[in-house]
């Protein structure tokens, strides 16, 4: 009898899952996300988490955006591009951060910033990777014109690096750890730290957030627990996230560090938010006639302050 008590109690739970809808970049920056999903913190929750992977933080917003999904996990640039087509997103938390890298090879001639002056350089357009190309470009005293910019999916690069027909590449992880297994001691990792750090945040459109907010502040619970379980489990951390993100244990081990996994709105949310969109007004590349976006209108933080109030920092919110 306590047999077939308890079995209706998992049946009575298991029906009361509410299906979330996820847009997630398949890689570690989405490390939360994924281990919310893979640990049962989301069904803790009361959430059947359905996930759809993509490579781009960028078709991630797309897809909520045309319905596709609820959720997504996403960089700032998508969000300052959405926030300036004035699209009725709701910005609910940084879940992560970490520098971009640059890539080249033993004999592409570059050991130097400087030394990227006419070379073939690949990045992925639309997303973080491009603000910080031009921000590697502004540091080595360069301008586009004094490059080949090529536009490449970041699954391409490690072999149009390896055959030759670019000299480096700008992308976030894994993407380079990826690359520097499959070309080993002719891959070379240029040094650029602290020029572009990327974040990752969940996003989400306004409307789903007012007419779903109990299983938004649930999935946000959830996160909030996935980030101390990879805080207290390294080891398994990595084990669970290389899993979902396709690569090996080995390779994630060495960057894991890289990766700054929290829940959050603080001030450097805000700052590369404000800094992304000011450099799509400097270099045009924005809607015509956008301005400025008003984050007070897209970033929302009384679901977090509602169920972990610490986490909310940021001046002027």
């Amino acid at each position: 009898m306590a047999m077939m008590a308890s079995g209706l109690l998992f049946s009575a739970t298991a029906g009361a899952l509410e299906k979330v809808r996820l847009a997630q970049n398949a890689s570690p920056i989405s490390g939360i996300t994924m281990v919310a999903n893979q640990q049962g913190f989301m069904k803790d929750h009361g959430i059947d988490l359905e996930v759809r992977s993509f490579t781009t933080g960028r078709q991630c917003l797309e897809t909520v955006i045309g319905g596709g999904a609820d959720i997504a996990t996403t960089a700032e640039a998508p969000t300052t591009a959405a926030a300036m087509a004035n699209q009725p997103i709701a910005f609910l938390a940084r879940t992560q951060y970490s520098d971009l890298k640059t890539l080249t090879s033993a004999d592409a001639g570059i050991d130097t910033l400087a030394d990227l002056r006419g070379k073939r350089i690949a990045f992925t357009a639309g997303t973080g990777a491009e603000v910080y190309t031009m921000k590697l470009l502004e540091k080595a005293g360069l301008t586009k014109s004094d490059v080949q910019l090529i536009n490449l999916r970041p699954q391409d690069m490690a072999a149009a690096l390896a055959s030759g027909s670019i000299d480096a590449f700008n992308i976030f992880e894994p993407h380079v750890a990826n690359a520097r297994r499959v070309m080993g001691d002719d891959a070379r990792l240029l040094n650029t730290s602290g020029i572009y750090a990327e974040t990752f945040n969940i996003v989400l459109m306004q409307d789903y957030l007012e007419s779903n907010r109990e299983t938004v502040l649930n999935f946000m619970r959830a996160l909030i627990e996935a980030e101390q379980w990879i805080k207290d489990n390294r080891e398994q951390a990595i084990s669970v996230i290389a899993e979902a993100a396709g690569m090996p244990e080995e390779d994630l081990a060495a960057i894991f560090d890289d990766y700054i996994y929290e829940v959050v709105i603080d001030d450097r949310t805000m700052d590369i938010l404000n800094t992304h969109a000011q450099w799509r007004l400097e270099s045009g590349n924005h809607p015509s006639g956008a301005t400025m976006p008003d984050f007070s209108k897209v970033v929302y933080p009384g679901v977090l302050q509602e169920i972990a109030p610490a986490r909310v920092t940021a001046e002027g919110l």
